[in-house]
């Protein structure tokens, strides 16, 4: 029977050739899909991003890290009905940067964090006007809609899509979450009514979490 910690191990150690191998034998040995997702894959990832909030590993190692949890997925989602596989992901998130912003380095990462350990995001890109924001959210049915900017002057347009997503009709349980480097917890929690605040792509994982409710 396959030691699947292995598959775990691999994830954390960015062992992208060895982890296609690993998860097809423990299929063929019998393992559940699901469960090699959930509690290898994913837990891989998640312990990934805590080392990178501590800065025990940096960009390149957490993105050699998601793109073996990817080449690992690759190997189980065609066994998975893809009604069945998106109900198991944890929300959906939209995410983009604000109007008047092309900076998207730090989304990206957002975008691999949370992609990687069990979300279903749906990037929406940079510069994107207000009513984008909100018209996406609702398309799409978002639990959480992450709005990204790096420029202090982009923080007018922020506060503005947040009173608009606040105000837009949204289903009342979506969070909005701010982020980059020109926001503050100040300004996104306290001036502009925002639900979260992340510094950075690590917390915003383990935020998003925290406010729906996931351990």
């Amino acid at each position: 029977m396959t030691d699947l910690a292995n598959i775990r191990d691999a994830v954390i150690n960015g062992k992208t050739k060895e982890i296609g191998q690993l998860v097809q034998k423990a299929l063929d040995d019998g393992a559940d899909p699901q469960d090699i997702i959930d509690n290898y894959l994913i837990d891989a990832m998640n312990e990934v991003g805590a080392r990178f909030e501590a800065n025990q590993i940096f960009v390149p190692e957490m993105m050699v890290a998601a793109r073996t949890m990817q080449n690992g997925l690759a190997v189980i989602e065609p066994l998975i009905a893809k009604d069945e596989f998106k109900a198991k992901k944890l929300g959906t998130v939209v995410i983009g940067t604000v109007f008047g912003d092309l900076h998207d380095i730090g989304k990206n990462l957002v975008v691999l964090m949370l992609g990687s350990s069990g979300f279903d995001v749906i990037d929406i890109g940079v510069n994107v006007p207000v009513d984008t924001f909100v018209k996406k959210a609702k398309e799409l049915d978002a639990d959480v809609v992450g709005i990204s900017s790096l420029l202090t002057t982009g923080d007018s347009n922020m506060q503005a899509t947040v009173a608009a997503l606040k105000n837009g009709g949204l289903k009342e349980n979506v969070k909005i979450v701010c982020g980059g480097a020109a926001v503050t917890e100040k300004h996104a929690l306290d001036d502009w009514g925002a639900d979260g605040f992340a510094e950075d792509a690590a917390s915003a994982g383990r935020m998003i979490r925290s406010l729906l409710g996931i351990r």
